[in-house]
């Protein structure tokens, strides 16, 4: 073996032992902070959010008040946005991992395609609540300005996250988010 060969063999090794050293050390931020584990802003707001009454896909009427009691996860989107759309299935797993009667995700667009939506969400076998904000005033109260945008919610009402851009929803970090806000934060 030329010594070019081994300084580069050398190199990768070093590169390799300095990540697996520091791998303790985001491990523990990660369980400490499950919001930065999954780059969520945590919102600082402590005031509860604005009520609202919005249909359903299927044309009921959901109240923010039938939401209470549920952590809720909200998630922003609409069907000609590909993150939106690639996040979906990660969602729903994610919905499928904890009882609804304590977590909910909720998804809302302004999106008013009702056939597509069911076609779309249909063909991916996804079930999930889909709220249509006719009007935008509730993408407004929560200031969303690009999609998705997901909120997390307490049980009590109260914003607690937010994420703009795609996660994936299905991945330890967020059960460990979810889990870690339905214990109160602690």
């Amino acid at each position: 073996m030329d010594g070019k060969t081994l300084n580069g063999l050398l190199l990768i090794g070093c590169v390799i032992m300095l990540g697996a050293v520091d791998l303790p050390h985001r491990t523990a931020a990660a369980v400490s902070d499950p919001f930065a584990a999954l780059r969520v802003s945590r919102v600082v707001s402590g005031s509860p959010i604005a009520s609202f009454d919005l249909k359903e896909l299927d044309g009921r009427t959901v109240r923010s008040k039938e939401l209470a009691g549920k952590v809720i996860l909200l998630n922003f989107w609409a069907t000609w946005c590909g993150p939106c759309k690639e996040e979906m299935p990660s969602l729903a797993r994610l919905q499928s991992q904890f009882d609804s009667t304590q977590f909910q995700v909720v998804t809302v667009t302004t999106d008013m395609h009702p056939q597509g939506i069911k076609q779309f969400l249909d063909h991916l076998g996804i079930r999930l609540p889909v709220l249509f904000d006719e009007n935008e005033d509730v993408s407004r109260s929560f200031m969303v300005r690009g999609l998705p945008t997901t909120v997390l919610i307490t049980q009590d009402g109260r914003a607690v996250g937010r994420a703009v851009g795609p996660r994936a929803w299905d991945g330890e970090e967020s059960v460990a988010l979810v889990r870690h806000v339905l214990e109160g934060m602690k």
